[in-house]
Order: C-alpha cells, then sequence, then structure tokens
C-alpha cells in the first residue's frame, strides 16, 4: 500500500498552486485530474482567453498561466494521475483515507478537493438550428483564436467571458457584434467600459431569434424584446457564453456537508471530514469570493493545515519567502 500524504482532487489553478504549497512543506503529494491535461477549465474551455485578475500579470493568456503553475508545481515533482476519475472517498478509521478511481484505488493521509466547479457543461441555447450548426460556426468556447481573424462575429452574453471575448476577438474581426438581453451585466465595470468604447457592436435589450446557414452558419436573426423589432446578420461565427450547468457528480455521495452544490469548510479550508480540505470555485464560507486568486489562497491554507493535521509539531505558519532572515 503506497499512501501519499497529500492527494489533490482536480489540476487546475487551484489545485496546482496547492501542490506547489504542499511541495514547500515537504509533503509527498499525487494529484488526480479526470482531464487528459493540468490547468481545469482554463486548458478544456479557453486557453486562448486573456485573464486580467491574478496578481503579477496585468494580463496573461489562460494557457500561459496554466504553464507557470504547472512549472511551479513540478518542482517538487508531483505524481501525476490524469485521464483519472475520482469516485469515491472513504476514511478507513486508521488515519488513512481510500479514493476509489475508475482506473484504481489511491491511498492518502489528507486530501484537497480542488474540483473546480465539478463536471460543467456549457447551457445550450434553445433556438432551432443551433444544435445543428455547433462546431461549424456556432461555439460555446473558444480554444483556438486564429481562426477568428478577419471573421463576421457574433457574441451571446452579458458575463465576464463574453466581455472578455469581444476584447480579445473584436480588434481582429471584420465586424463584431455583442448582444445581450437586458442592460445589466454581470461583468467587471473596467471591462464593460473598455468594450463599450471599443470597435465591437454592443447592442442590450436584444436577442438571437434564429439560426441561418444548411452546412455552415451563414447568418442570425437578432430582435429587439422590447419593440419585437426584428434584423438579419451576417456572420461567419456565433460565440453563446450563456454560463455552465455544474453539477458535483460523485463528491455529493461522499459524506462531506455541501451547502448549495458547494463544499462547506471552515477556517483551516477542512470540510466536515477530518483529514479532508477543499479550495477553489467548489467551497464556501461566509464572504467568499470566486477568484482564482482566491483559491490560491485557500489552497495554500490548505496545504498548511495538512500539515499541522499530519504533524501537531508543525506550525501552520512556517513564514513566507519574503521574509528577512
Amino acid at each position: 500500500m503506497d499512501i501519499y500524504d497529500f492527494t489533490i482532487i482536480g489540476g487546475g489553478p487551484t489545485g496546482l498552486y496547492g501542490a506547489f504549497y504542499a511541495g514547500l512543506r515537504n509533503m509527498r503529494t499525487k494529484i488526480i485530474d479526470s482531464l487528459g491535461q493540468l490547468g481545469g477549465q482554463l486548458s478544456a474551455l479557453y486557453p486562448e482567453k486573456y485573464i486580467y485578475d491574478v496578481g503579477g500579470f496585468p494580463r496573461v493568456l489562460a494557457k500561459d498561466l496554466v504553464s507557470m503553475l504547472t512549472e511551479q508545481a513540478n518542482q517538487y515533482e508531483p505524481t501525476l494521475c490524469l485521464g483519472e476519475k475520482v469516485l469515491n472517498l472513504e476514511p478507513q478509521g486508521d488515519g488513512i483515507i481510500k479514493l476509489t478511481t475508475d482506473q484504481g484505488v489511491h491511498w492518502t493521509k489528507t486530501v484537497l478537493i480542488a474540483a473546480g466547479v465539478g463536471a460543467f457543461i456549457p447551457r445550450r441555447l434553445d433556438v432551432t438550428g443551433v444544435a445543428e450548426l455547433e462546431g461549424k460556426g456556432i461555439q460555446y468556447f473558444v480554444t483556438d483564436t486564429s481562426g477568428f481573424a478577419g471573421k463576421r462575429i457574433v457574441i451571446v452574453g452579458g458575463g465576464d467571458s463574453a466581455f472578455d471575448w469581444a476584447m480579445a476577438l473584436g480588434p481582429a474581426a471584420a465586424r463584431c457584434l455583442q448582444i445581450h438581453r437586458s442592460d445589466r451585466f454581470k461583468a467587471h465595470e473596467d471591462s464593460i467600459a473598455k468594450v463599450s468604447a471599443s470597435t465591437v457592436d454592443l447592442r442590450t435589450f436584444t436577442e438571437l431569434k434564429a439560426i441561418h446557414g444548411e452546412t455552415r452558419l451563414e447568418a442570425v436573426t437578432i430582435f429587439d424584446n422590447r419593440t419585437g423589432e426584428e434584423e438579419m446578420v451576417e456572420c461567419d461565427n456565433l460565440l453563446l457564453n450563456l454560463g455552465f450547468l455544474t453539477n458535483l457528480g460523485p463528491i455529493k455521495d461522499w459524506g462531506i456537508e455541501i451547502e448549495k452544490n458547494v463544499i462547506r469548510v471552515n477556517t483551516t479550508m477542512m470540510t466536515s471530514i477530518p483529514g479532508v480540505y477543499a479550495a477553489g470555485d467548489i467551497c464556501t464560507y461566509v464572504g467568499k469570493l470566486k477568484l482564482i486568486a482566491t483559491g490560491f489562497g485557500e489552497a495554500g491554507t490548505a496545504a498548511n493545515f495538512a500539515k499541522t493535521f499530519l504533524d501537531p509539531s508543525a506550525k501552520a505558519f512556517p513564514g513566507h519567502s519574503s521574509e528577512l532572515h
């Protein structure tokens, strides 16, 4: 039986930073992720999208952030188990936790659940023709931006992703139209201001009514939901940023306290199961903000208190790298 000190479920930004911090604390660490590559949503959904709210970077491509986080974590050579889904978590009563996956069994003394929002499925738009032309000019996320230059683009959505893509794709597009069903946005104020001042045609109270094209997207019909006035817009690409449907999957059956589809943690990031911690978007507490930066801090907290869980004589906070000695 090969028993690790710290096993992380999830190889996204939070999990990677947790692996780095566990390495700092000299804990033997393993990362298990259901995806075939590290980076979580950043790698799977939008590697080419810029991220603006990570400390130290005015802006950074998601794929570059993943690369640097991976390099940081790999300093301590964590064991990687990719393309492997954790199905069950069972404390054994002797300080050991059994993790059963779709490929085998893992043994560990502590666990960090950093699985993001769990399984993520894009929220589909119920308009005739969307499903038929998905991948043929219609998409819910972008993994390669090279095909958008010089194209006529329509973006649907009023959240951060919609505005980020408008900023990223708009400058090189032949035309970029962004529509939203109201004049209330969920995006950051700065992003809204930048798009509003750009060449992007931002229209509020506007929705998608119809899709046109046989084998590939050719045009869309949009309408003003206040007046009913319709307009046909020729376009090459339709990007739908409508959010995601999330599912905790097997996690909800592990006996951990769940609150509104996320895991409840205390101030040490421990869940209701001793030795099992959670960090990132998958956990909650009073005043929680779902930011990558927040996940970093939570992962560091979890790793430090996991160290004291394993060794009560260890300090939860041994110091930081910027200290003067």
